[in-house]
């Protein structure tokens, strides 16, 4: 098989990412908050190289011993499970990402000041439940405009944005608030780094007859990536890494397009693109 392989000009490892790995492996045989971050090999990885095992909830926390090491993971953890180890004596190593913190604060001052908070986002992700804990009483959650239409919301509003979304639907829910209060503040949250990987895989989705999109299958901004390609490259494939690949994927294919998550280490993507050439 001979196929051109291409890769995006932004893909893989975020600041935010690349950081929490590094605390990680310069802090041995700790324990991190939830997973550090979306791509369980690597997290494999950190507990084979550096005995980084993870814990999770109320209970799991309640469990480590004093004075122990604890990473936050990069998405942020609820305040609640914050004040926990605070309260455990426990030494916190904060590997939430700054962007997903500087969220946080903004949520904290504006309910403080008699804001309500409405957060564009999954209120499944770990993210977007950790920001929720910062917002106060008032929060509203929502993935578009029609999960906002029904809701009794203020007229004193302030609007940020889970890090890993799209810019567009940010726009549509900013424009529709607007609208709807008389005081919004719009708080484009959105990360640089998650802009700059949604406007290259667009691009070369649009170059290819097949693109493989690699990062961990419970990743959003991986399934963001994977979304965007689809609306001009119907071959577009999610793998977490060589083993999903499969000869199929390029029939009739002449050039083969490459992204990866945040979350995604060099190393499985060159696992993939080694796969693709012995194919």
């Amino acid at each position: 098989m001979n196929i051109e392989i291409k890769l995006a000009k932004n893909y893989g490892f975020c600041f935010g990412v690349q950081r929490a790995i590094e605390m990680s492996e310069n802090n041995p045989n700790s324990s991190t908050i939830g997973p550090i971050i979306h791509n369980p090999r690597e997290i494999a990885r950190l507990k084979k190289e550096f005995y980084v095992d993870m814990v999770d909830g109320e209970e799991d926390i309640n469990r480590l011993e004093e004075n122990s090491s604890a990473i936050v993971r990069t998405h942020g953890i609820p305040k609640e499970k914050l004040d926990l180890l605070k309260n455990k004596n426990i030494n916190i190593i904060d590997a939430t990402c700054p962007y997903v913190t500087k969220i946080q604060k903004i949520c904290d001052k504006a309910s403080k000041d008699g804001y309500e908070v409405v957060i564009f986002g999954d209120r499944n992700h770990p993210e977007v439940q950790g920001i929720k804990s910062y917002a106060g009483d008032k929060v509203y959650i929502a993935l578009d405009i029609d999960a906002l239409k029904n809701e009794n919301i203020s007229n004193k509003v302030i609007l940020v944005s889970q890090t890993t979304k799209k810019q567009k639907k940010f726009e549509e829910i900013a424009s529709f608030l607007k609208e709807k209060c008389s005081e919004l503040k719009v708080h484009n949250t959105i990360c640089d780094a998650t802009l700059k990987n949604q406007e290259a895989i667009k691009e070369l989705s649009k170059e290819v007859d097949t693109l493989i999109v690699i990062g961990g299958l419970n990743s959003s901004n991986t399934k963001e990536l994977f979304n965007i390609s689809k609306e001009n490259c119907e071959n577009t494939y999610l793998v977490s890494g060589s083993s999903d690949i499969q000869k199929t994927f390029f029939d009739s294919s002449k050039k083969c397009g490459i992204s990866a998550g945040a979350s995604t280490p060099k190393w499985i993507i060159d696992e993939v693109i080694n796969k693709i050439k012995n194919l």
